[in-house]
């Protein structure tokens, strides 16, 4: 115990389960140290819309100070943890601050997880931080002010956008591009064929959304299809360079801006701890949450293997790590108090993913009840402002940009065409494309197009 008998826990992140377990903690009289590399929280769900300028920055980031203002045994440090010391409870920040206490939780996310694909990590862009999403916003928008200086870049695929991964966050960055390029960008780019641009998306697997049921898997990709973006399904990525993606069917897409949402792994942090680790590099819990043989020292979120009853891990969710990061801390208020803990027990409320405006699937609580279209946004819409509890001053936001969302007359954020990801043509803009099977214009927004899924070679 500190010494003023008061009990402290050292929350490592301030994601969906850092922020859970600090209001937890705090409410049941624990005092929180909150460590986090970046002073605010940001709502990852909606990333993608500030990466394709439907939402600003401020709409999906919130201070963690403004968040923490009436939590007065929450004490708020923006530190960049560079090491973990489990048995004593200690994290170590990159200037050498110490944050110890009684009891330690480990909540410190995920990270884009390449697959060790050639150039990913170099020539992709992630969408896994309110940075990652305005860096793609600063080229996508690059693109476009390229091509409007010199239409000839058209040909060499400067308006051509390929998303790797077809699960949620693909899906959800293809459709809002492809909406962003159809309703949005003519009316701003008069002289330029926007139509022309294109979007793909690719992924190893013959089905969008896999988790989901077949019927979603048609849908998504009606869907897509019928905004305009390609398909490249049952075909993996082969190497990404600066002017081109390779598939493993043997096309390659020439393109000067790759997203990356090919599936995460464990923060770095969690090699760092000398604690056992499993699939994706997450740290290893017991039922309660807790890492076994290590006293006080609990795992949660996305850094966690969070067992189900039957030992499979959880999925990586916004809800899991929100409900485990509120479950250990109550957890540890039953250790401060002597009593026993109690096995994480997760409430489903299923999944969902939004294709566009008006498009959405979900599959709702344990019996997966499936909703498609408008009824399935107003569920997707329901369960993000239950994410956003803990942001509660930005609820009646968060529910304005839905109510516009559906709107035909949204305009796009104000973009700061900065030089953070401005197009490197390099030495090789003098030099030919290389024939490709993507070279042909976008089919137009209003085609229905089926085309079956290429297949690898």
């Amino acid at each position: 115990m500190s010494d003023d008998r008061t009990p402290t826990a050292v929350v490592v992140g301030a994601g969906f389960a850092g922020i859970g377990a600090a209001h937890e903690l705090a409410k049941h009289g624990v005092r929180v140290v909150l460590v986090d590399r970046n002073d605010y929280h940001q709502f990852q769900p909606l990333l993608y819309q500030v990466a394709t300028a439907g939402l600003a920055r401020s709409d999906v980031a919130a201070s963690l100070r403004t968040l923490m203002r009436r939590q007065e045994l929450v004490d708020v440090k923006a530190a960049d943890v560079a090491s973990v010391d489990p048995e004593g409870r200690r994290v170590t920040a990159a200037d050498g601050t110490t944050f110890t206490g009684d009891y330690l939780i480990l909540a410190a996310g995920s990270r884009p997880n390449f697959f060790s694909t050639p150039g990913a990590d170099e020539h992709s862009i992630p969408l896994y931080s309110v940075n990652d999403a305005e860096r793609l916003r600063t080229r996508v928008f690059a693109a476009f002010d390229a091509a409007d200086r010199d239409p000839s870049l058209v040909d060499r695929g400067v308006i051509r956008f390929v998303v790797v991964g077809g699960g949620p966050t693909g899906v959800e960055v293809a459709g809002a591009l492809a909406e962003l390029i159809h309703d949005v960008l003519p009316h701003q780019y008069r002289g330029l064929a926007v139509r022309s641009a294109s979007v793909h998306l690719v992924d190893h697997a013959h089905t969008l959304l896999g988790p989901f049921s077949d019927r979603a898997h048609d849908y998504a990709a009606k869907v897509l299809q019928r905004k305009g973006v390609r398909l490249h399904l049952g075909t993996g990525v082969v190497e990404i360079t600066p002017e081109k993606v390779v598939l493993s069917d043997g096309t390659s897409l020439t393109t000067r801006t790759v997203i990356w949402a090919g599936g995460v792994m464990a923060a770095s942090l969690a090699d760092r701890t000398g604690l056992p680790v499993g699939r994706g590099g997450r740290l290893m819990v017991e039922h309660d949450l807790s890492v076994e043989d290590v006293p006080g020292v609990y795992a949660v979120g996305d850094v966690a293997n969070v067992p189900a009853p039957d030992g499979t891990p959880y999925p990586q969710l916004g809800s899991v790590a929100l409900q485990s990061g509120q479950w250990a801390a109550r957890n540890v208020v039953a250790d401060v108090h002597g009593k026993s803990r109690k096995p994480f027990h997760y409430h489903d409320k299923g999944i969902m993913a939004m294709i566009g405006r008006g498009a959405a699937v979900a599959e709702i609580g344990e019996h997966r009840h499936e909703l498609h279209g408008p009824v399935a946004f107003a569920s997707w819409l329901g369960v993000h402002a239950y994410l956003m509890s803990g942001v509660r001053s930005r609820v009646d936001a968060f529910m304005s940009w839905g109510w516009d969302y559906f709107s035909s007359n949204r305009t796009p954020a104000i973009v700061d065409r900065g030089a953070a990801a401005r197009i490197d043509w390099g030495d090789e803009a003098d030099e030919p494309d290389e024939p490709d099977e993507a070279a042909a214009a976008a089919p137009q927004r209003e085609e229905a197009v089926v085309a079956e899924p290429i297949r690898s070679g």
